[in-house]
């Protein structure tokens, strides 16, 4: 491997050299790297470029520090921090007037080879850039080529890629002809290794051998290094609230009961969300820039399913909570008022906890026994239960009586309907909601062996409808949904996986009634487009004229959305995130989840259980039991993570159920992960993880690490940001001194 960095001034052109000298070197059949760093831009701040050339891959991504050779467009730069680490026998070329010979004599270049062009008075001559900043590159990549042995005419067509034609040319060639090289350079017996002083005064680190003397810098840095965690763009969308990064990296050191601990500090069902969350932090992860998302879904999951933790619940305090609803935010807001120390009864209309998870999401996507071993853990911080009592507004009254505070979180009860010409439901039980259908489903309690089915829907009911007819033995299942699959709402691995099984997806396609032919239906539908966005921001479906068509069925199932029942409340009474309801009531009545937000998640209702949860326990008390939420300002994006210090590494794919083994079964598909492997994978987007790269590479050894933080010595340090340069992960930032 050749390595070659570049030193000149802002404006001379020292980084498109190095991608010049890159290409030319590419055209020849090698693989390459430059780039450059910059510090404090501005025309005449030096600039540093790096360059790299070899006959195989090339994987480190360090700046160099030992280089083969080193190509100075400003003679007034060389000084012990320019020849730090250049290996004897190397060649400096050196833009000016000179001749070697000038330089040759001097002993802290008398183990390498000189070599000097006058490239300013050639791009003078030939009009590139202006007098007073001329621009020299091109006639320093026409020296270099030849120093390095390289082909003019590969230069030349590397111009060519770059768009530099007339001037830029000619000004190689002349370079390639003018440059002048040492008569009696140093033989390679004679290459000795310079030793340079390390008068370091009191900066952190004596340096290593080769390191450039320390200067007492004290204020004369304009932009000074500072080192703070920032926010991953994972933990920032997590609805959940959840620590994304931080279980992540108790799994990369094979601590799954430590990722499960920090899982519960914010969540009690992870087994739950790592089967049926839509997974918003693999939308945000940053690691989509390289091979793909981290499975953080999987691995939440596996943490869920694999780890031990004991929770416990605060010392009891005297006041007690009832919580209407068993479901995802009800679950959530017992389990953290709970684990506060409050005592908390649940209030469900059914016969067991869970919710829509236990009778809304079919075995295969979550099986009862995970969601039940979510669950024990909220009971046995002593939650209690009270199954098949119904609350409505009268009962609701009652129970501000009785308790201190009322967290209501019924979810979405008011299922949303389509009228197709026949009253749902006494068509011999052909049309059926969706969410009905899936607790027929549930409990053996529908047939449907040999029907042709068709789902109204884009949703994950609609999705866990089509799948579990299939499952029952349907003839043919059909899903239609008025927009694209683009906007469609269901998870787009359930929607893969519904394709995949032979489940046919009608897009653009609205149903318009029902008739009946004998024993079969027929659904009547009308084509669709796309037309302006509607309030929610995606493009409203209208008519085609004139194309309508008919899908014959034996049962339609409609799931086309639900929407909260607000008639549990007092009359007049708005549920509020910032208050409870306290007009006619005995004592305040918080909404939670879906009835609150409607945001139709089960991670988002558990984000909401545990704010209101929190939100109760700051009345009672006192005390602010959680930050604010971080400001969006701070979170860590692609374009500010150093991808070059990555490798490639493949995804970690979870097992899959075979689809000859899915049929009239619902046993689980996604059988989750085998290991941890993939949370190495994770690239810990704005914290760092003490890889140290800034300690190892700042050039004026001013960093150390002080347990998990960085320090600087600023009476050192010269603001270079070659440790801004370095950090992986956006931890390190420059700020004004």
């Amino acid at each position: 491997m050749i390595e070659i960095r570049i030193h000149g001034r802002g404006g001379q052109g020292g980084v498109t050299l190095a991608k010049l000298i890159a290409a030319a070197e590419h055209r020849e059949g090698r693989s390459v790297q430059a780039f450059g760093i910059y510090a404090a831009e501005r025309s005449g701040a030096p600039v540093q470029a790096f360059l790299r050339a070899d006959e195989e891959p090339i994987h480190n991504p360090n700046q160099i520090y030992e280089p083969d050779h080193l190509i100075v467009l400003d003679p007034t730069l060389i000084s012990p921090v320019i020849l730090s680490g250049l290996k004897p026998g190397g060649w400096i070329l050196l833009n000016c007037e000179t001749t070697p010979e000038h330089y040759a004599g001097q002993e802290r270049v008398n183990s390498f080879r000189i070599a000097t062009i006058d490239a300013t008075s050639i791009a003078v001559k030939h009009g590139l850039g202006s007098r007073t900043v001329p621009i020299v590159n091109t006639a320093l990549a026409g020296a270099a080529a030849r120093l390095l042995g390289m082909n003019l005419e590969s230069v030349v067509a590397a111009f060519e890629d770059f768009g530099f034609h007339g001037g830029n040319q000619l000004a190689a060639r002349e370079a390639w002809d003018e440059v002048r090289v040492q008569k009696d350079p140093p033989k390679p017996g004679e290459f000795k290794k310079q030793e340079i002083s390390h008068a370091r005064g009191h900066a952190f680190i004596g340096g290593n051998e080769g390191a450039p003397p320390a200067i007492h810098t004290g204020q004369w840095a304009n932009q000074q290094p500072a080192w703070e965690n920032a926010t991953p763009p994972c933990n920032f969308i997590c609805p959940a609230g959840n620590d994304v990064q931080g279980f992540l990296a108790a799994l990369t050191e094979e601590d799954v009961d430590g990722a499960l601990e920090i899982l519960l500090q914010t969540s009690p069902l992870p087994s739950v969300c790592g089967r049926v969350c839509p997974g918003f932090c693999m939308m945000q992860c940053n690691r989509s820039e390289l091979e793909g998302p981290v499975n953080v879904r999987g691995l939440e999951r596996y943490a869920g399913d694999h780890g031990e933790v004991q929770v416990t619940a605060a010392a009891g305090r005297p006041e007690q909570v009832a919580v209407i609803g068993a479901g995802p935010a009800g679950l959530s807001g017992a389990y953290h008022l709970a684990r506060l120390g409050y005592g908390v009864t649940i209030y469900e209309a059914g016969s067991e906890l869970g919710g829509l998870m236990r009778t809304g999401i079919p075995e295969y996507r979550l099986p009862r026994a995970a969601l039940d071993r979510d669950i024990e853990r909220i009971t046995r911080l002593g939650v209690k239960t009270v199954f098949n009592r119904r609350i409505d507004h009268r009962a609701l009254e009652e129970l501000t009586h009785e308790y201190d505070a009322v967290m209501a979180a019924t979810g979405l009860q008011r299922l949303t309907s389509i009228d197709l010409g026949l009253d749902l439901g006494t068509d011999q039980g052909r049309v059926l909601q969706g969410i009905e259908f899936l607790d027929k489903a549930r409990c053996s309690a529908v047939e449907v062996t040999g029907e042709d089915v068709v789902v109204v829907g884009g949703g994950n009911t609609a999705i866990d409808a089509a799948r579990s007819a299939l499952r029952l033995g349907a003839n043919e299942v059909r899903i239609i949904y008025r927009r694209t699959r683009d906007e469609m709402p269901a998870i787009p691995e359930e929607v893969d996986d519904a394709i995949d099984e032979g489940i046919q997806i009608d897009f653009l396609c609205s149903p318009v009634r029902i008739t009946r032919e004998g024993e079969k239906r027929q659904l009547s539908c009308q084509r669709m487009e796309l037309g302006e966005p509607d309030e929610s921001g995606r493009r409203r479906p209208v008519v085609i004229p004139g194309a309508e068509f008919e899908i014959p069925c034996d049962r339609v199932i409609l799931a086309v959305g639900q929407a909260a029942d607000l008639s549990l409340l007092p009359e007049g009474a708005e549920l509020s995130e910032d208050h409870p309801v306290e007009e006619t009531v005995d004592a305040p009545v918080y909404g939670a989840g879906d009835l609150l937000t409607n945001e139709g998640t089960v991670t988002a209702a558990i984000g909401c259980g545990r704010d209101m949860a929190l939100m109760l326990h700051e009345r009672f008390s006192g005390e602010k039991r959680y930050a604010d939420p971080p400001d969006e300002a701070t979170v860590v994006r692609a374009d500010q993570v150093r991808f070059q210090h990555f490798e490639m590494q493949h995804r970690h794919d979870e097992k899959v159920l075979p689809f000859e083994r899915r049929s009239g079964s619902f046993d689980e598909v996604r059988q989750g992960l085998e290991g941890v492997d993939e949370a190495r994978r994770c690239l810990s987007c704005g914290v760092c993880n003490s890889c140290d790269r800034c300690v190892t590479y700042c050039p004026d050894g001013v960093l150390k690490r002080v347990g998990k933080e960085i320090v600087f010595d600023y009476d050192y340090c010269k603001g270079c940001g070659v440790c801004v340069s370095e950090c992986s992960r956006a931890v390190i930032y420059m700020k004004t001194a």
